[in-house]
């Protein structure tokens, strides 16, 4: 969700810093909520972990960040921003107002651009840009989406995860106004999607099959869009070819291999400067290097312009290094919708060595999703707090004990497991 400029004139760490604050201040990330590990945040930028750790702790300097030796660090309440910071956002404040007024600015225009820019951040924080309710989508009698309940905070990115037929493209077909509920509602902002041009021309899509006029070219689709993309992006367009180097333009579209097809459409798409950017498997069939790329634009303009990104994947490792939100689906319902931050913290991995070989009768009330056992070492996959847990499996008198975070790929699994979609031994 951060994007590093290497033409800014700004350092690396304080791009970082501004970036993650800018994250804070507009609600995308929420009191309580995980930030990335140092080293997995330099990893994904390729930049030296130092780096990441000097930005975090500015932000901690400055009240936004709080950290918890062996945890790691979260968004600070809002009620901690130290008052120092906020003394000296007002001190900037009042030198850059009196600079406005004698460069030509009137008080009135003042007043306008500081309402605006407030109601801009009430919204980012409080509303929902996508929210489904009590959906349902039937298909010949077959319930495709039952009673499905779903909300997209303003500025995330809201990976959607389940089986193959759970739903997920038929519900992205409904956030796209593609089909039309049979009962529920979806909107966008408040209104219904549904034969709503207005909506619709602030969503771009990606579908997972992609179509295109028989004989177009990029070059044509982009004139396409433009037509009806009220904020479409010819500059970008352009700029984009630099990124973009192996895509004839002016070659038809089906005549490009796979993953050309889909570059073509994340370049038609992020020129389109939409709000909402709904992918159905975005990145398959590109090479290692341009997903990379891909999903560095898309985090530059969740960041940058506040765009929201409904993602649907089976790429769970892919998800889990962008993703803000995530929704678990399964037989056309949501299970488990909340931050993955929040999601990895309510099921936990712990390895124990006991005194005994065998595994010792926990208590009743211990929600274990998994057991397993290799030579004297148990794994055991525990719903509940890391630091609870582990409490409670010390009066045990273990030799040894270790939490582990799980993966998205691993909680996806045990969640479903309670669904009768267990990972399931077959004896051929």
């Amino acid at each position: 969700m951060i994007q590093l400029n290497y033409r800014d004139a700004r350092p690396i760490y304080e791009q970082v810093r501004d970036g993650l604050r800018h994250l804070v201040v507009t609600g995308a990330l929420q009191a309580g909520d995980k930030l990335p590990s140092v080293r997995a945040l330099a990893s994904s930028l390729a930049i030296n972990p130092n780096t990441i750790q000097r930005a975090y702790e500015s932000l901690e300097a400055e009240g936004y960040v709080c950290s918890v030796p062996g945890k790691g660090s979260f968004a600070a309440p809002q009620a901690d921003v130290n008052a120092a910071r906020r003394d000296r956002l007002l001190r900037e404040f009042d030198a850059s107002a009196a600079e406005l007024l004698f460069l030509g600015m009137t008080a009135g225009e003042l007043a306008g651009r500081l309402e605006a820019a407030a109601r801009q951040t009430v919204r980012e924080r409080s509303a929902a840009m996508i929210e489904a309710k009590n959906v349902v989508k039937s298909f010949d009698g077959f319930r495709a989406l039952d009673g499905l309940t779903m909300t997209v905070p303003h500025g995330s990115i809201y990976g959607l995860v389940g089986p193959n037929g759970a739903g997920k493209s038929t519900l992205l077909r409904h956030v796209t106004g593609v089909y039309r509920q049979d009962s529920g509602s979806v909107l966008i902002e408040g209104n219904p999607v549904y034969e709503n041009p207005a909506a619709k021309s602030r969503i771009a899509s990606i579908p997972d099959e992609l179509y295109y006029f028989l004989s177009a070219s990029t070059r044509d689709m982009m004139r396409f869009y433009r037509g009806f993309y009220p904020r479409f992006d010819v500059k970008r367009y352009e700029a984009l070819k630099d990124v973009f180097t192996t895509i004839p333009e002016k070659q038809p579209i089906r005549r490009l291999s796979k993953g050309m097809q889909k570059q073509s459409a994340f370049w038609l798409a992020l020129c389109c400067r939409p709000d909402i950017l709904v992918l159905d498997e975005p990145v398959d069939g590109l090479d290692p290097v341009m997903r990379r790329q891909v999903w560095s634009l898309l985090m530059g303009d969740v960041a940058d312009h506040g765009t929201t990104v409904l993602v649907s994947s089976h790429n769970l490792r892919e998800l889990e290094d962008v993703c803000d939100h995530v929704g678990i689906l399964s037989r056309g319902k949501v299970l488990i919708e909340r931050s993955l931050s929040a999601l990895q913290e309510n099921v936990v991995k712990m390895q124990v060595v006991f005194q005994e070989k065998e595994l010792p009768q926990l208590p009743g009330d211990l929600q274990v999703l998994h057991v397993s056992q290799v030579g004297r070492i148990h794994t055991l996959i525990i719903r509940g707090n890391a630091t609870e847990i582990t409490n409670r499996l010390a009066a045990f008198a273990p030799i040894l004990m270790e939490a582990l975070p799980l993966t998205l790929e691993e909680i996806f699994i045990y969640e479903l497991g309670g669904e009768d979609y267990a990972v399931r031994d077959i004896v051929l």
